[in-house]
């Protein structure tokens, strides 16, 4: 009933309005985050550093993110019908991307405690050839779970018939056997539980190792402006994923009305998991010199040849 009746409900009570800021913030986001890779891309001094190689992995995730939520969520609004295999490679891509951004952020902090732990031994630590094949990793195993459960939902609902118009994600895992639900939530639960011990450890770790050097002194300073920039990163990132597992709670529960459960599910596709990659282009990329002075030169040279 909810499936069936989900686009009658967001055109009645005008909900297909929540595509203006979703497109718009896609489309600004997408913009900016092609604009910092190719700067990192076309330069060879920022491949060969870690920290901006991580950066581009990132943004990376955003984009592909980005272009299939907007490309689910077009469909959506306008009634498209798609395909199961393809809603649900769809639902896979999605899941990969939000995965590996969140595991290319954890591995930016960890990037920046290595490189305060041991200055001496960065280098050989985490040379660019090994960053490089560390990020292919993250790729690998964010892949992993997303195809396994679209083959097993191929395997046990081949013979369920299709009913589903607008391919949502809340539905499309909420219809899933119970053995099924169980592995989503450890997934997604061990997933938060392991990035965040982590990233825990190592700000905790970093905060006594330069307690004592003066960088936390001042209220703007570098250190307590990238704490804060990680931090809400990460709340922002971690936040549409704690509110899917409350859909996917709700969505069986049924302790919601039907209007508060697509009020949910419009503002966290449509709003919520945009927000962090909205940020991240401003909050990462155009926080590092060398990436601002490189699109500074880019677009000064732009002016130039205009002139002339």
């Amino acid at each position: 009933m909810y499936n069936s009746t989900w686009l009658e409900d967001v055109q009645r009570w005008n909900m297909d309005l929540f595509l203006i800021p979703a497109v718009t913030l896609t489309a600004l986001t997408l913009a900016a985050d092609s604009l910092l890779l190719a700067c990192i891309l076309c330069s060879r001094a920022l491949r060969r550093e870690t920290r901006y190689l991580l950066l581009a992995n990132t943004l990376a995730a955003d984009m592909v993110f980005l272009a299939f939520n907007v490309a689910m969520v077009s469909c959506n609004a306008l009634g498209a019908s798609m395909p199961p295999l393809a809603c649900e490679l769809l639902t896979a891509a999605s899941i990969t991307a939000y995965c590996c951004g969140i595991l290319s952020i954890t591995l930016m902090v960890v990037d920046t405690y290595v490189a305060v732990r041991w200055p001496l031994h960065y280098q050989r630590l985490l040379p660019p050839a090994r960053t490089r094949r560390i990020l292919l990793g993250t790729w690998i195993l964010s892949t992993m779970y997303p195809a396994s459960q679209v083959i097993v939902m191929e395997v046990t609902q081949s013979a369920v018939p299709w009913d589903q118009a607008p391919c949502l994600v809340v539905t499309l895992l909420g219809s899933a056997s119970g053995n099924m639900m169980v592995g989503i939530h450890m997934y997604y639960s061990v997933g938060v539980i392991l990035c965040g011990s982590l990233i825990l450890y190592c700000y905790a770790r970093l905060f006594l190792i330069t307690r004592t050097s003066g960088i936390w002194r001042s209220r703007y300073s570098r250190a307590r402006v990238t704490l804060l920039a990680h931090a809400t990163m990460l709340l922002l990132h971690f936040g549409p994923g704690l509110i899917f597992s409350l859909e996917l709670t709700l969505f069986h529960s049924r302790k919601l009305g039907h209007r508060q459960l697509v009020l949910i599910n419009m503002l966290n596709t449509h709003l919520l998991t945009l927000l962090p990659r909205a940020g991240a282009p401003y909050l990462y990329g155009l926080r590092y010199r060398d990436i601002s002075d490189t699109v500074l030169n880019l677009f000064r040279g732009r002016s130039q040849v205009t002139v002339a």
